[in-house]
């Protein structure tokens, strides 16, 4: 992993926390521009606080950088998420024709991407970015099983 995405990750993973200690499932996306090494817009999950269910860290993501760069696609940049993305946001990414998918934690239950439907596989008419799974796999998803362990109670 070159240095640029390590620090793209490490942001992530720190506002993840921070969804977290908001009670949100810690789940952060950053776009950001490889070529000119800078991020464009982040977001953290906001389901809760926001009661939209739509409210993903992908989705909102999108939309800062579509606000942005007043553009509706966002050819040539490149997302980070710490969760592999659910058919949902697998399908915003497409829409967006983001260049590169990159995430954390594989998610068998709700995954959209490796996992579950795998939404670039079943439709043939979408954008299929190139995909990168497993980045800081186990940083990503030490944070989710905590998350998850404290919200049930059975935590550290």
């Amino acid at each position: 992993m070159d240095s640029f995405l390590k620090n793209v990750t490490d942001i992530a993973l720190k506002k993840a926390k921070s969804a977290a200690k908001a009670g949100e499932i810690p789940v952060c996306a950053v776009i950001f521009d490889p070529e000119n090494k800078k991020i464009l817009a982040s977001a953290v999950n906001r389901t809760e606080r926001g009661r939209d269910p739509t409210a993903h860290a992908e989705i909102l993501a999108i939309r800062k950088a579509c606000r942005l760069t007043q553009q509706t696609r966002l050819h040539g940049y490149d997302i980070y998420v710490t969760l592999e993305p659910c058919p949902m946001c697998a399908a915003a990414v497409s829409f967006a024709r983001l260049r590169r998918l990159y995430f954390g934690a594989y998610d068998v239950k709700g995954g959209g991407v490796e996992h579950g439907c795998r939404i670039y596989q079943k439709a043939p008419n979408l954008y299929v970015p190139e995909i990168y799974g497993g980045i800081a796999q186990t940083r990503c998803a030490a944070l989710l099983k905590d998350f998850f362990q404290t919200l049930r109670g059975d935590g550290k």
